[in-house]
């Protein structure tokens, strides 16, 4: 259980609601600092009548119990004992849930449960990913219940949650987990066999499904990783029947892709097994070492999920090139692919969150990534190495010419029938010499002679240059798959077929073995060119190994005698597939002549044997003075003598007849083929040309690509230069900016956005209204609307509860051909304008207060010489009120009577724009008398005196008129 900031009140509600004798144990691990003193397994007793402890170094865990790690420990878990260990990160870069969960996950596997509460950061995000791997249960706090959403959020993030669920609500459906039996669960290490509970064909139904919808089969993914994937959703939806949740498939196409979600679990982090990628840096240096200058290191990562591994294979390339020369120019091109769309997508944007500081030095992370809020960034020089692309490595056309191929932890999840196919691909991919870099649950097995071993223990291969079979592309079962041919089988095959032909036992295949040698007479079998496949018997005496490098061939090895009647015979039996006898064959032996039967016998059963030849030799009756004379001697008649040499002759006239028809024949079927060859050659010319014609328009096209591809790439750096830009303009500005689409679905956002409306980067793409805002303003999302419905700005002074004011515009989003594409609010600090703006009106009723405290008359003129201020005691010397003096120009005052040029000159001499000092004469006069008539007074003499005001030596456009002395004229 794991919890940051917030997280103390979610531990309440789940233990409040959790029996003491659940049969389970309890890991609390929370972000503590290293000098944490407080009590956390005191405070968490008293929400629970479990024994809550702190974990002491070597404890063993018991059910029903609740153990608390304690502060500046990382803690791991190995065969139920709790282990601690000192933490090897600064306390900001520690992430305790992650470490905790890869161990609790290696040794727990399907009883182990991830349950992540309210926090702050992505603690726990990479953790539960590995306890879904090895078929454990996760759940998530509710964001919404949450004090701080940061933690559950990312959970959430990855898609490998099975419940989200209050805390409170939490306890009843472990409860309900762990007291429902998994469905045909297998123990550690055995062989997932098909439950006894699933109907006939219902697995291939859901895969059926599957390939429906996405257009992916998984009927070669291993049972043991397929069932246990759909035992887990099955349990999610506490379904028990297979004929079930075939059927909840077919009504829920959002399960559908769930279980395809699920099938793709992309467990993986960057620098997987460190040693491995050490390793692997070592061979890489003596690859790169041996590349000839300018040419392009190309490496394929099938599998990639969401582009850790791919981007750490760049990044080691990288470093190897550092230590090449950079005079030879090599380039890297990486091919990173997968089936998953989502998987593609996150990689390609390569941003990740700050819990990859585990995984990569802070050398790398200050080369290869820049940090961007609270998230890590790929930069560019890595970015542009990598192509992700979607590839399905079952059916699709391989990435070719390869230098290294890394294909890591994804065999482990294939049948050994697509494996064995899949290794022989692997190697037509590679270049000679090329690395194959495999996970280390995975293996060679079966291509030994393709491979040569680098490093037994990281699967570090080398390509062998042995020859293989031309992978071809099939439609079924699997795509890449070794094309069938059919050659001639082996003598051992052959061997093998008559061998088991058996009657009984051991004594029955021994009786038959010594029965074929004594009364069988020699044979072999040959193929209709006359190679030997199998030999029986001693055939000494009719073959001999004929001279130089030939092979074991019928027609070589037969001796002179027989050399003629075995080759005419076995044609002849070829031709008319029947048995041919030839009786009385002469053979020249040591000790005379031998009659000799060859009898030849075309194969049909069994079918393994058919096409082949039976060549059997038997000795006949021979006279005994044809035995003893090697030659016709002058012991014979004349008669015999002349008889032998006729029935010579008619021999040979047969063979020469027959050699002449064989000719012939052969002349006849030479015609034919000169004719076929001779059109298939104006075929292959006429190709020929069409693909020289090809070959052009090739080129043709393939040079306006390259075009179109520099002028992409110059309008791609363009582009790039301006994001740029825009975004540094943009920080420049520090003005909070949302874009929202038509339907109000954040686009993209500027950093001061936080300070009123809390946004992280992975908000892009939710709606507005889920976000509160900082505002006390309840109409934003009415005057969205209102904008985007009427096409107007909307522009208002709002206020956050912070005290900071904003002006907040709503403008429609235009593009350049004019079409509304959502809106964009931007928040303008006005904070300081409003506090001056309240500054100036303090300061303007303090000056009106002192007016209006001031004993002497006193008036405060504008710029246009009106009343802007009378004092009272003005009003009450001579007999107005307020409403008659406010405003209106002193030269109408009284009827006039103030209506003097003079004052009036002295009064403009105020209003020089020239910036005065406190001494300047400009800026004040005294003692102008002014005698003038006035209503209800009469006439009177007054002294005044005027001044300027002033503001940090500066006009303020505005006049002080004093009365010093007011006197009756007689």
């Amino acid at each position: 259980m794991g919890g940051s900031a917030g997280s103390l009140e979610a531990f309440e509600r789940f233990f409040g609601a959790m029996p003491t004798t659940s049969g389970m144990a309890f890991v609390v691990v929370m972000h503590l600092l290293p000098n944490h003193d407080g009590d956390l397994a005191g405070v968490l007793q008293r929400y629970t009548d479990m024994p809550v402890v702190e974990v002491a170094d070597g404890m063993q865990v018991q059910p029903n119990t609740v153990y608390v790690i304690p502060p500046n420990w990382d803690l791991s878990l190995l065969h139920g004992t709790l282990l601690l260990l000192p933490p090897t990160q600064a306390p900001a870069l520690r992430q305790p849930i992650d470490f905790f969960l890869q161990s609790l996950a290696k040794d727990a596997r399907e009883q182990a449960i991830c349950v992540i509460f309210s926090g702050l950061g992505s603690d726990g995000s990479t953790g539960l990913k590995l306890v879904m791997e090895n078929y454990g249960m996760v759940m998530v706090q509710e964001p919404k219940t949450a004090l701080y959403d940061s933690m559950p959020r990312a959970a959430l993030a990855t898609e490998f949650v099975d419940f989200v669920l209050p805390p409170e609500q939490m306890p009843a459906k472990l409860l309900d987990y762990v007291e429902r039996p998994l469905l045909a669960r297998p123990s550690r290490g055995d062989v997932y066999d098909e439950p006894t509970t699933m109907p006939a064909h219902a697995l291939q139904k859901i895969f059926l499904l599957i390939r429906a919808q996405t257009g992916h089969d998984f009927s070669f993914y291993k049972r043991n990783t397929v069932f246990r994937r759909i035992e887990r959703r099955m349990n999610a939806h506490q379904i028990k029947e297979f004929g079930h949740y075939v059927r909840y498939l077919q009504e829920n196409p959002q399960e559908v892709e769930s279980l395809f979600k699920e099938l793709l679990i992309g467990v993986t982090k960057f620098f997987r097994d460190s040693d491995a990628f050490e390793s692997l840096k070592v061979h890489l240096r003596t690859l790169v070492q041996a590349r000839e200058s300018g040419s392009t290191i190309r490496v394929w990562a099938p599998g990639c999920s969401t582009g850790e591994e791919a981007y750490s294979l760049a990044m080691t390339l990288l470093e190897c090139l550092d230590e090449v020369d950079p005079s030879r120019h090599l380039k890297i091109q990486l091919f990173a692919t997968d089936i998953s769309p989502e998987g593609v997508s996150f990689a390609r944007q390569g941003l990740y969150s700050n819990n990859i500081t585990a995984d990569v030095n802070p050398e790398r992370l200050q080369r290869f990534f820049y940090k961007e809020n609270d998230h890590y960034q790929i930069r560019k020089e890595v970015r542009d190495l990598v192509v992700f692309a979607l590839h399905n490595i079952h059916k699709d056309a391989p990435f070719t010419k390869l230098d290294l191929l890394c294909c890591r932890n994804l065999l482990i999840y294939l049948s050994a029938e697509l494996q064995k196919s899949l290794l022989p691909v692997f190697h037509y991919s590679l270049n000679p010499g090329g690395l194959l870099f495999l996970g280390p649950s995975e293996n060679i097995t079966g291509s030994q002679d393709l491979f040569q071993p680098l490093d037994l223990k990281w699967k570090i291969s080398r390509r062998n240059d042995s020859p293989t079979a031309f992978p071809r592309l099939t439609n079924f079962p699997f795509a890449l798959a070794p094309h069938p041919t059919l050659a001639p089988a082996p003598p051992a095959l052959m061997s093998s077929a008559t061998s088991t032909r058996r009657q009984g036992g051991a004594f029955a295949s021994l009786v038959q073995t010594v029965l074929l040698r004594t009364y069988a007479p020699p044979a072999v079998v040959v193929n209709p060119k006359g190679e030997i496949l199998y030999i029986h018997g001693r055939t000494g005496r009719y073959l001999e190994p004929a001279p130089g490098l030939s092979g074991m061939n019928l027609f070589e090895m037969a001796r002179e005698d027989l050399a003629y009647e075995l080759s005419a015979a076995v044609h002849r039996a070829a031709e008319t597939h029947e048995e041919v006898t030839v009786d009385n064959a002469r053979l020249q032996t040591d000790s005379g002549q031998q009659l000799v039967r060859l009898t030849i016998k075309p194969l049909d059963e069994p079918s393994t044997l058919s096409g082949l030849l039976l060549v059997v030799f038997e000795e006949q009756p021979t006279p005994r003075r044809m035995r003893k004379a090697g030659r016709p001697g002058p012991d014979l008649t004349r008669d015999e003598v002349v008889a032998n040499l006729e029935k010579e002759l008619q021999y040979t006239k047969y063979r020469l007849q027959t050699s002449l028809e064989e000719m012939e024949s052969s002349l006849e079927e030479m015609k034919s083929i000169n004719e076929e060859l001779q059109s298939a050659n104006e075929e292959l010319q006429s190709t020929n040309e069409e693909a020289m014609t090809n070959k052009e328009e090739m080129q043709s096209l393939n040079e306006e690509l390259m075009t179109l591809n520099m002028q992409y790439m110059v309008k791609t750096e363009q582009l790039s230069e301006s994001a740029n830009d825009m975004k540094n303009l943009l920080d420049a500005t520090e003005i909070a900016i949302i874009f929202l689409d038509n339907s109000m679905t954040i686009k993209r956002f500027t950093p001061p956005v936080e300070r009123i409306i809390p946004l992280v980067p992975t908000d892009v793409g939710r709606p507005l209204m889920h976000f509160a805002s900082n505002l006390r303003y309840e109409h934003l999302l009415r005057d969205v609307r209102q904008v985007l419905e009427r096409l107007t700005s909307v522009s208002t002074n709002i206020q956050t509860v912070s005290g900071e004011w904003y002006t907040m515009r709503i403008l429609p989003y235009r593009t350049l051909d004019n079409y509304i594409s959502g809106a964009v609010i931007t928040f303008t600090d006005v904070t300081g304008m409003k506090v001056l703006e309240n500054q100036l009106q303090e300061a303007a009723r303090l000056a009106e207060s002192v007016v209006e405290t001031v004993r002497e008359p006193l008036l405060v003129l504008d710029g246009d010489l009106r009343v802007v201020t009378a004092s009272p005691s003005f009003l009450q010397a001579f007999r107005l009120t307020a409403p008659e003096v406010q405003g209106q120009p002193l030269a109408s005052l009284s009827n006039g009577a103030w209506d003097n040029p003079g004052l009036e000159r002295h009064l403009q001499a105020l209003l020089a724009p020239a910036i005065l000092t406190e001494t300047a004469t400009e800026a004040a006069f005294d003692s102008y008398v002014l005698e003038a008539q006035f209503p209800e007074l009469g006439r009177r003499r007054l002294v005044l005196y005027g001044r300027a005001i002033l503001r940090g030596g500066h006009q303020t456009n505005r006049l002080l008129l004093g009365i010093e002395t007011l006197e009756v004229v007689a």
